[in-house]
């Protein structure tokens, strides 16, 4: 039966584990060794992952592959990708490889601005609360000044404040809405900072602002947040080309390929059953890049799927139409990434990831985050328009099987070249394995 501890985190690493391993695992003779194992036997790089977070026991290992072949705006690229699917590398590897013949990725950042807001409470007369806010927004800016310098030095900093009123909501609910650029840096930090400042200069000047009645004055700061709905920080990403030149099957039709494929989007767009997960497998193109580049994929997804129900129904985050004679497959995506603090200067995997990148600015990271999740897309499409989905896929988990069954290298060996010519299913792959041993 499991208990409370108090003081828990100013325990050693050993001893954590040692309470871990005596509460939850007495009947697990291995648990210990298992958290062990997965230790770097470099001290001063594992003490840099115990600083990550608080009350770190071990590490926990994601494989990070990459995908060759990506050609965005002209320029060749390898994406690092970190994620435990077994077909996501492999797909992003094949899309990028066909569309690398047919002029590539052309990616665009539409627009870069990030959103923060001061949530508050007033109970009193909204024109003289309109009359307050002009009066002391120049002093809110002045208020960040030391914090926005350096930004505002490398041509980034705050763009501007509104008062919104959100009454019809919340009885009494007001916001001070503020807009950002953060050039490289993704920018939480720097955002809060900002909105802390605005906070308590705004509260602060409430007192002493004459037109208001004591009861007015008392202005109740809820909150100050950035947001990760960032629906102006937009990157978009295309592929395009002939119809003729869809296909590398001569037994599929180009121009029915071509057709099935655009129903196939159409659905996602009006259909949200199907858009959750036309959405979720661009996301694991995106959210792989995301990860081994050391940005914050829990924000990407929150926002992400906000802007995905932005018109009030859940919807496809791409879209493809038939102009002519071409095909053309496009996604537009708010992404608000970084290059530049967080784990990007800490995390040795992360550093090497960007380097592979070709040190990319934040922009240019947009870009490639969001063809990888356009190329996602793609694959997994043209898999269920045509072979279906499980045929490629079962085939990339037939590795995962093997290893749950604890096959030798000899088992291994065989049982890939038997599934080369036969259908991959979990049932197919332990009978096979069965009949092997036997």
């Amino acid at each position: 039966m499991s208990k409370s501890i108090s003081g828990f985190s100013k325990l050693s690493k050993t001893k954590k584990i040692d309470w871990i391993v005596d509460t939850y695992f007495s009947n697990n003779k291995n648990a210990k060794s298992i958290i062990k194992q997965y230790w770097n036997t470099n001290e001063k790089l594992q003490q840099l992952h115990d600083e990550f977070i608080e009350n770190t026991i071990t590490n926990y290992y994601l494989p990070l592959g990459v995908a060759p072949n990506f050609l965005i705006n002209g320029k060749m690229h390898t994406i690092p990708m970190a994620i435990e699917e077994s077909s996501v590398v492999a797909a992003a590897s094949k899309a990028a490889k066909f569309w690398l013949d047919r002029g590539g990725f052309k990616a665009e950042v539409l627009s870069t601005t990030k959103i923060g807001q001061v949530h508050f409470m007033y109970a009193g007369d909204k024109a003289k609360l309109t009359a307050f806010f002009n009066h002391v927004k120049p002093k809110l800016i002045l208020a960040t000044k030391p914090i926005t310098k350096n930004m505002e030095k490398r041509g980034g900093g705050i763009l501007d404040i509104v008062l919104r009123d959100k009454t019809q909501d919340i009885p009494g609910y007001y916001q001070l809405h503020a807009t950002f650029e953060t050039l490289d840096a993704m920018g939480a930090n720097f955002i809060n900072s900002c909105l802390e400042a605005f906070a308590k200069t705004f509260k602060a000047a409430a007192n002493d602002f004459t037109d208001f009645t004591d009861k007015e004055k008392d202005i109740q700061v809820i909150m100050s947040i950035l947001s990760n709905y960032v629906p102006e920080c937009l990157v978009r990403a295309e592929v395009s080309c002939p119809i003729a030149e869809l296909t590398e099957n001569s037994d599929i039709d180009p121009v029915a390929f071509a057709n099935t494929f655009v129903q196939a989007v159409n659905i996602a767009e009006v259909e949200p059953y199907r858009a959750v997960t036309h959405n979720k497998g661009i996301m694991n193109g995106i959210d792989a890049v995301v990860l081994a580049t050391g940005n914050d994929f829990r924000a990407v997804e929150a926002g992400v799927h906000a802007y995905a129900s932005r018109n009030g129904r859940y919807s496809s985050l791409t879209h493809a139409k038939i102009e002519g004679d071409r095909f053309i497959f496009w996604i537009e995506i708010p992404l608000a990434l970084g290059t530049v603090g967080g784990l990007t200067s800490l995390h040795p995997l992360v550093k090497l990831s960007l380097e592979l990148l070709h040190k990319p600015t934040a922009k240019a990271l947009m870009q490639i985050v969001a063809v990888a999740g356009l190329a996602q897309n793609f694959a997994a499409l043209r898999s269920l328009t045509t072979t279906g989905i499980q045929e490629g896929h079962m085939k990339m988990h037939l590795m995962n099987i093997l290893n749950q069954f604890e096959a030798s290298d000899s088992e291994k060996s065989k049982l890939i070249a038997h599934f080369k010519t036969h259908p991959v299913t979990h049932s197919a792959v332990v009978e096979a394995l069965e009949k092997l041993r036997s």
